[in-house]
């Protein structure tokens, strides 16, 4: 089996403050894992399984994990604030919608999607203060059955599941299910990695095939 690599290894916690490398040099990065054999799509493939159409992938960066969707068959956009991954994200798939926006104040009003993904530690890296704007905003761009998919680093000094159960909440999101990692590994109270789906309360949603009903944050 393939190692995987599950978010960036530079993600730095102190002050909540993450250390990144950006535009080419941080693909680069990921591109000399592909080629050492490390699996790079753990996020594309869980939300390949899910079964949705159509991703806005929040916080999108160099494009990666949207790009490998766009390979299986998925329509997608990409949003980021940071122009420099942009840049990287455009040369990489110019054929592919990428926006330049921030999160706490995009305008996804005109839209909906099946599926909203906030991969690479993305509610991390959020400017303190501004995660439950951005949580509220990218629930309001989920389509009845849509699903918000979250993965990132806990710290109790910083973001935990509690917190973010709690952020999902008031925008009106209720936990579906929650994962130690993208391979769907269980997950345990106290782990330091969680990838969660929310949906709109009260949602009927399947996830992994299964009917779901979003009911409140299981933990």
């Amino acid at each position: 089996m393939a190692e995987r690599v599950e978010e960036d290894e530079q993600v730095g916690m102190a002050g909540r403050r993450p250390l990144v490398v950006r535009g080419d040099d941080y693909d680069q990065r990921f591109q000399e894992l592909a080629q050492t054999g490390v699996d790079v799509h753990g996020e594309a493939s869980f939300v390949k399984v899910l079964g949705r159409r159509s991703v806005l992938d929040a916080g999108c960066g160099t494009g990666r994990v949207a790009i490998e969707l766009a390979h299986r068959g998925m329509e997608v956009v990409g949003i980021d604030a940071d122009a420099a991954m942009l840049a990287t994200a455009r040369r990489r798939a110019p054929e592919l919608d990428w926006r330049l926006a921030d999160l706490t104040t995009a305008d996804l009003s005109a839209e909906s999607f099946d599926v909203v993904l906030l991969a690479g530690n993305v509610m991390i890296f959020l400017a303190p203060g501004t995660e439950a704007a951005v949580v509220a905003n990218l629930a309001s761009a989920l389509r009845p059955g849509g699903l918000l998919v979250a993965g990132f680093q806990l710290d109790e000094r910083g973001l935990t599941v509690e917190i973010y159960d709690d952020l999902c909440r008031a925008g009106g999101l209720s936990l579906v299910q929650r994962y130690a990692t993208w391979d769907r590994e269980p997950w345990r109270v106290g782990g330091g990695y969680a990838v969660s789906t929310h949906a709109l309360a009260g949602d009927g949603v399947l996830v992994d095939g299964e009917p779901e009903r979003a009911q409140g944050a299981r933990r």
